[in-house]
């Protein structure tokens, strides 16, 4: 991936509120971390623990934090920032803009529509893409195989990438960005045992996502048994994670990949899930709590707690187990030398 950014560009995208140090007057050619970057590439001081390393980064210029002291070697820049990790990210938007431009507005000729759908002149319908009767698409972008069901709703600006499928009545919220592979609407999982089999229960509910929404790559959510299961406004939810039936997550909320959350399970404003964590049926996740990747959640979780282990348990608790787990092995050992001492008669027991 080649570059051609100026630094009067770079500078143009940050505003006004970097203070600059050094000079550099080449363009950037790349964006590299700070040991393995070249002269003409971008780098960035993000993590403390790196702090060392940008006195010796050959990088033309290095976004660093406000109170980074050191001074640039000659011809190098520094950027001084509040945030450098997210002024970085300001300037890989820009470039994302170059490098994956939004498609114009159309519909590929591969593409099916039913004569009852709406669909705005400002959306881009890729290839082979299938929008069903009565849905709505507004000014968003869909790419190639994606496949819109019945009376579903696809809010302005939402960009569908290739092999999304999104279920009948389902709403998508505006801004939404769901990744490859990503089904939104399948069946809950429901079944009642009766007469010797399970029987499937109907889920005639549907799924609402609501604005600012991102959804990654093979990502599942269930639609309800009735009513919506719903994903709440600036929610972000990784890859491979699957949201069951009539599950209610807030606004906000961080679910990384590989959770797994179970049928009407709630969670507050600002939850975040760790990866591979998976939540019970019918909980409440109060508002702010973080539950640690791999836990095991079989409770409520209190508003702003953090939880960690299988079962969940308090983080400083969990902590102080795992530090008294580590010492089993040499108590054991003082346990099984004590016992033997005793059975052996020995007045010596200290």
């Amino acid at each position: 991936m080649a570059l051609n950014y100026s630094t009067k560009r770079i500078l143009e995208i940050l505003g006004k509120d970097c203070q600059i140090l050094g000079a550099y007057d080449g363009s950037i050619r790349g964006i590299a971390s700070l040991t393995e970057a070249e002269s003409g590439d971008l780098s960035f001081l993000g993590n403390p623990k790196y702090r060392s390393k940008v006195a010796d980064s050959q990088a033309s210029v290095i976004l660093v934090p406000n109170d980074y002291e050191e001074t640039p070697k000659a011809g190098q820049l520094y950027l001084k920032l509040k945030n450098p990790s997210f002024a970085l990210a300001l300037i890989c938007r820009d470039i994302e803009g170059k490098l994956l431009p939004k498609p114009s507005a159309g519909v590929h000729p591969s593409s099916v529509i039913e004569p009852d759908a709406e669909v705005s002149p400002e959306a881009s319908i890729g290839a082979f893409c299938y929008i069903g009767s009565g849905a709505k698409v507004g000014a968003s972008v869909l790419e190639s195989h994606v496949t819109i069901g019945r009376a579903a709703v696809i809010g302005d600006g939402a960009y569908l990438f290739p092999r999304v499928s999104v279920g009948d009545y389902c709403e998508i919220g505006e801004r939404n960005r769901v990744m490859s592979g990503s089904v939104i609407g399948s069946d809950g999982y429901g079944y009642e045992y009766h007469n010797g089999s399970h029987q499937r229960v109907p889920q005639i509910g549907n799924v609402v996502t609501d604005a600012d929404v991102d959804i990654g790559a093979n990502s599942t959510i269930d639609r309800a048994r009735f009513g919506s299961t719903q994903i709440g406004a600036g929610t972000k939810v990784d890859n491979q994670v699957q949201i069951a039936h009539n599950v209610r997550i807030g606004q906000h909320c961080l679910i990384v990949a590989q959770v797994g959350i179970s049928g009407s399970t709630v969670l507050g404003d600002g939850v975040i899930v760790g990866g591979q964590a998976g939540l019970g049926g019918h909980l409440k996740i109060g508002s702010g709590a973080m539950i640690a990747g791999g836990t095991a959640v079989l409770s409520d979780v209190e508003v702003q707690s953090k939880v960690r282990g299988y079962p969940a348990m308090p983080m400083m608790l969990f902590n102080r187990v795992a530090v008294l787990q580590r010492k089993l092995p040499d108590l054991f050992k003082r346990f099984d030398q004590l016992e033997k001492r005793v059975n052996s008669g020995s007045n010596d027991l200290k």
